[in-house]
C-alpha cells in the first residue's frame, strides 16, 4: 500500500508518493494528461539535466545562487545525465502548458534529490526549491526549446551514423556489381541499359545528399534562447547569465551553442524544428522510394522481375506455403510513411503558435524525436537485414537485356529514328528479340553489334 506525503502549490494540497523525487506539479500532470501512455524521451530528460546544470553554474557565477546550492543541483543533474532516476519522470509526453509539467518535473526531482544529498526531508525544499533555485532565471519557454534542440543534436548523431553505414553498404554492392548490366526502365517500360553498379551507387549518392541536408538543418539547433525567460525580455535574469549558460552547455555536451540575437524571435518562433523535420521527411521519401525499387527488382521469383534476391527473413504467408515476402523493405516503407505523417503534425504545431509563445512544443518534440529514432532504426534494419545479404541474379538480368528493345535506342543515331521504330514494331509483332531482327534483316552483323555496343551483350 502506497504511503504519501502532502505537498502544497498555488492550487492547494497534493498527495505525493512518500519516496518519490517528483512533487506536486508532476502529480497534477499525471492526473491531467493521459494521451500517449508514454513518458518524455529519455534523451530529452538528460538534455534538460544538462540545461539545469549549466544554469546552476551560471547563476552561481553571477551571484544568484550560493556555492552550496549550485553544487548540489549540479550533482543531482549529473546523476540524471548518467541515467539515474529516469523512473521519476512520469508525465505524459504530450501535454498542455507548453511543457511546463516537463520542466517542473525536472525542477522537483533535482530539488528533492538535492534534499536527499543534504539529509533533508523530501518535499520540504528547505535549502533547494524547485522554482526559486533550480529554475532560477529560467522559464519553461526557454528551458524546453533548448532541451529539445540538444536532444535533436544527440539523437541525430546516431541517425547520421546509420545513414552513413547504409550508404557504405550500398557502395559496396555498387562495386561488387559494377559491370553487371540490366535493363533500365522509365514509366515501368524498357528503356536503355544500365549497370547494377550505377543503380546501387545512385542510392548511396541520394543518401549522402540527405545527410548533407539534415546536417545543414541541424545548424539551427545550435542557437538557443536561454536567458529569454517568459517571452524574450530577459526578465528575472542577471547580466552575464545567458552567455554563461551557452558557454557551459557547450562545454558539458560538446556541441557549440550561441545565444539568439533576437530572444523574442527565438522564443515565439519554432520554425527551425520544421526545417529539421522537412529534411527528415525528404530522406524518408527517398528511402521509401529506394525500397520500392528494391521490391520491384526482387518481385517474383518466377513471374516477376527477379533481378535481385533479397535475404529471406521469415515465411511470407499463413496460407501459401513457401512464399517469402520482402518484409524488411516493407517495414522500412512503413517507418518512412510514419515520418512523413509526423512532419505534418510538426508543421501544424509550429503554425499554431500565438502571440509571444508557441505552446505546442510537446507534441512537436514527441513526433520529431520519434522521426529521428524511426529513421535511425529503419536504416540499420535495412542495412543489416536487407542490403548486406542482397545478391544480383546475373543470368536473369542478362536474359532481360537480350530480350529487350533497349538496343533500339543505341542504334537509333546510326539507323534513324523512323527506321528503328519500324524495326521495333516488327520485333514486337513477331515476338522476337530486337537484336535478332537486326541480324536477320542484314542490317548489322552480330560481330558489328558486339563491337559497337558491348554493354548490350553481357558475357555472364
Amino acid at each position: 500500500m502506497t504511503e504519501y506525503r502532502i505537498e502544497s502549490d498555488s492550487l492547494g494540497e497534493v498527495k505525493v508518493p512518500k519516496e518519490a523525487l517528483y512533487g506536486a506539479q508532476t502529480v497534477r500532470a499525471q492526473h491531467n494528461f493521459h494521451i500517449t501512455g508514454q513518458t518524455v524521451h529519455p534523451a530529452m530528460i538528460q538534455s534538460l539535466a544538462y540545461v539545469k546544470k549549466a544554469s546552476a553554474l551560471a547563476n552561481y557565477e553571477v551571484g544568484e545562487l550560493t556555492e552550496e546550492v549550485a553544487k548540489v543541483i549540479m550533482q543531482a543533474a549529473d546523476e540524471i545525465i548518467a541515467g539515474d532516476h529516469l523512473e521519476e519522470f512520469a508525465t505524459d509526453a504530450i501535454q498542455g502548458g507548453a511543457g511546463t509539467s516537463i520542466n517542473m518535473n525536472m525542477n522537483e526531482v533535482l530539488a528533492n534529490r538535492a534534499a536527499q544529498l543534504l539529509d533533508e526531508p523530501l518535499g520540504t525544499y528547505q535549502t533547494v526549491h524547485p522554482n526559486d533555485h533550480v529554475n532560477r532565471a529560467q522559464s519553461t519557454n526557454d528551458v524546453i526549446p533548448t532541451g529539445g534542440k540538444l536532444t535533436i543534436l544527440f539523437l541525430s548523431e546516431a541517425l547520421i551514423d546509420a545513414m552513413e553505414q547504409l550508404a557504405v553498404s550500398l557502395e559496396a554492392k555498387a562495386e561488387e556489381y559494377r559491370d553487371v548490366t540490366k535493363v533500365g526502365r522509365t514509366h515501368l517500360q524498357d528503356a536503355v541499359i544500365i549497370t547494377f553498379g550505377q543503380v546501387f551507387q545512385s542510392f548511396a549518392t541520394m543518401i549522402r545528399r540527405d545527410i548533407r541536408r539534415i546536417q545543414h538543418a541541424l545548424e539551427e539547433m545550435h542557437t538557443i534562447n536561454m536567458g529569454a525567460t517568459a517571452v524574450g525580455t530577459e526578465i528575472n535574469t542577471t547580466p552575464g547569465y545567458k552567455e554563461r549558460v551557452a558557454k557551459y552547455l557547450a562545454e558539458y555536451t560538446g556541441f557549440d551553442f550561441e545565444t539568439a540575437e533576437d530572444l523574442v524571435d527565438g522564443t515565439k518562433h519554432i520554425d527551425g524544428f520544421v526545417y529539421v523535420s522537412s529534411a527528415l521527411k525528404s530522406f524518408a521519401a527517398s528511402l521509401s522510394r529506394m525500397c520500392n525499387d528494391m521490391r520491384l527488382m526482387a518481385s517474383g521469383p518466377k513471374v516477376g522481375l527477379n533481378e535481385i534476391t533479397i535475404p529471406q527473413k521469415q515465411p511470407g504467408s499463413s496460407i501459401m506455403p513457401g512464399k517469402v515476402n520482402p518484409v524488411i523493405f516493407e517495414v522500412t516503407n512503413q517507418a518512412c510513411f510514419h515520418v512523413i505523417g509526423n512532419d505534418l503534425t510538426i508543421t501544424l504545431a509550429s503554425e499554431a503558435g500565438q502571440m509571444e509563445l508557441n505552446v505546442f512544443e510537446p507534441v512537436l518534440f514527441y513526433n520529431l524525436f520519434q522521426s529521428i529514432d524511426y529513421l535511425t532504426n529503419a536504416c540499420t534494419t535495412l542495412r543489416v537485414n536487407g542490403i548486406e545479404g542482397l545478391t544480383v541474379n546475373e543470368h536473369q538480368a542478362s536474359e532481360y537485356v537480350r530480350q529487350s528493345f533497349a538496343l533500339a535506342t543505341a542504334v537509333s543515331p546510326q539507323l534513324g529514328y523512323s527506321k528503328v521504330s519500324s524495326l521495333t514494331k516488327q520485333a514486337m509483332k513477331e515476338n522476337r528479340p530486337f537484336v535478332d531482327v537486326l541480324i536477320d534483316e542484314g542490317i548489322m552483323t552480330e560481330a558489328e553489334l558486339k563491337e559497337a555496343f558491348p554493354a548490350y551483350f553481357p558475357t555472364n
